[in-house]
């Protein structure tokens, strides 16, 4: 069963002990108890305030039990990642909001956030599906510490890109899906007969795609961030087009043998938001990042993982006067990448510097 927080707003607080605001996070204090810090990421905020008027509140006051009890979560199917789920009947307007946060001895991250079924009902049935779906297809690295690792990796690199285009292009940041559902993740794994590995995992709870703005997407060279829907149809059209190439391959010699796609290749990235006629793959057995097109002109290894990557892409933002991959810049509020310039979009196009 899930883990259901049941929370009431107090009249006031209880003797002995007070709620105080340190940084990012709400958490009581004592004489007799020093509480352990919580940090709420400034993209939770975000998608806290969008959920409902109640969830904000609900999110501090579940942020002060974790600063007391910081082991009331349940593992979730990502090493280092507990998971609560607030009874949003107690709040007003607020969805019975989902958290996942990251334990450490001294502090608490709290790094997801996402509305659930308001009904008792509901949720149990989707629990137990996922669940379900949990044990059949939990990853279960052979290193938890290095997974660890990873998942911290993935999302500092990507809570950094999105730090920037909420400050500097809120027209791409706008265009981000919320995270996705980890059913939802399990049902795609499900589709691909494949296991997602860690770190797409993790990169798709902080985001389900990119819907671009204006055509263009937030990666390099206005490439976007792929939904799901179009991960599965991607993946199904390049297996029928390997399929085609096995029959063909049967009658051609060895060395003629053409392979444009192999089952352990998972699309993650495309040309544009409603262009999938090219982009980056990630590879599930080596980790690495491969260049992939649907004219065929053979596949290509990027030798980076996603979080070498993401990574590179916060450095460009960050730091574009040394960014050598491609050149950030503006179109109004949208992020616009200079290798891929028409001449309309040149004449607006702003180039970042610093």
């Amino acid at each position: 069963m899930r883990m259901r927080i049941r929370v009431a707003r107090p009249a006031r607080p209880m003797s002995g002990a007070f709620y105080c605001v340190s940084g990012t996070a709400l958490h009581p204090t004592s004489k007799e108890h020093q509480a352990v810090k919580v940090e709420i990421q400034p993209d939770v905020r975000d998608t806290a305030a969008q959920l409902g008027t109640g969830v904000p509140y609900g999110l501090k006051v579940l942020a002060g039990q974790l600063a007391d009890d910081p082991d009331m979560g349940r593992p979730s199917g990502l090493p280092g990642i507990l998971t609560v789920r607030v009874d949003g009947d107690m709040f007003e307007d607020c969805p019975d909001p989902s958290v996942g946060y990251i334990r450490e001895p001294d502090r608490i991250e709290i790094r997801f956030l996402r509305a659930a079924p308001s009904t008792e009902s509901s949720t149990n049935a989707q629990d137990q599906a996922h669940e379900q779906e949990q044990g059949r297809h939990q990853h279960r690295p052979a290193d938890p510490a290095a997974a660890a690792v990873t998942v911290r990796e993935i999302a500092d690199a990507w809570h950094r890109i999105t730090g920037w285009l909420k400050h500097n292009a809120p027209d791409s940041y706008a265009a981000l899906r919320a995270g996705a559902n980890p059913a939802a993740i399990a049902a795609l794994e499900e589709d691909l007969g494949i296991q997602i590995p860690l770190e797409l995992r993790v990169l798709w709870l902080l985001t389900a795609g990119d819907e671009g703005s204006d055509g263009w997407g937030c990666l390099p060279g206005n490439r976007a961030l792929m939904t799901l829907d179009t991960v599965a149809a991607a993946y199904r059209q390049r297996m029928d087009t390997q399929a085609h190439e096995d029959t063909l391959n049967a009658d051609r010699p060895e060395e003629e043998r053409i392979t444009v796609w192999k089952a352990t290749w998972i699309p993650v990235v495309a040309l544009g938001p409603a262009d999938s006629t090219s982009g980056l793959y990630l590879d599930a057995v080596t980790g690495y990042l491969g260049r992939w097109s649907r004219y065929n002109e053979g596949p290509g290894d990027e030798l980076e993982t996603l979080v070498t990557y993401l990574e590179d892409v916060a450095d460009m933002l960050e730091a574009p006067a040394l960014a050598t991959r491609d050149k950030p810049g503006l179109v109004g509020g949208a992020l616009v990448w200079g290798s891929r310039l028409d001449a309309v979009q040149e004449a607006r196009w702003q180039p970042l510097t610093g």
